[in-house]
Formats: structure tokens, C-alpha cells, sequence
């Protein structure tokens, strides 16, 4: 995933569906100089980590 629509669907008022590593996922925030973006995983929200964007899947 681009950094530009990664940060469309941060901003979208709708859900999107994005996966990282099969597991459905929301993006908190993205990094533009590292490319790197915030994430949870919709099953486990307390357990954050920050991951490369092209590892990033939109549905």
C-alpha cells in the first residue's frame, strides 16, 4: 500500500478493509518518512505495532 491511500482510508468516515498478514487490521497513523504505519488488529485492538506499509493489503 501507497502512503497517499493509506492516509485516504485513515480518513475515511467509512471501515475499509485492510489486512496485514492475513489478519484484518485499522491503521492509527503512518509515518511518511520511515513508510511505516501504526496498526491494531481488529481481534486484539490492545496490541499495537508499527509495520512496513507495503505489507499493507486493501480488499
Amino acid at each position: 500500500m501507497n502512503i497517499q491511500r493509506a492516509q485516504e482510508i485513515i480518513a475515511s468516515p467509512t471501515m475499509v478493509n485492510v489486512t496485514y498478514q492475513g489478519d484484518q487490521i485499522y491503521i492509527q497513523n503512518v509515518d511518511e518518512q520511515t513508510e511505516m504505519a501504526r496498526i491494531y488488529t481488529l481481534d486484539e485492538p490492545e496490541k499495537e505495532c508499527t509495520v512496513p506499509l507495503h505489507n499493507l493489503i486493501e480488499q
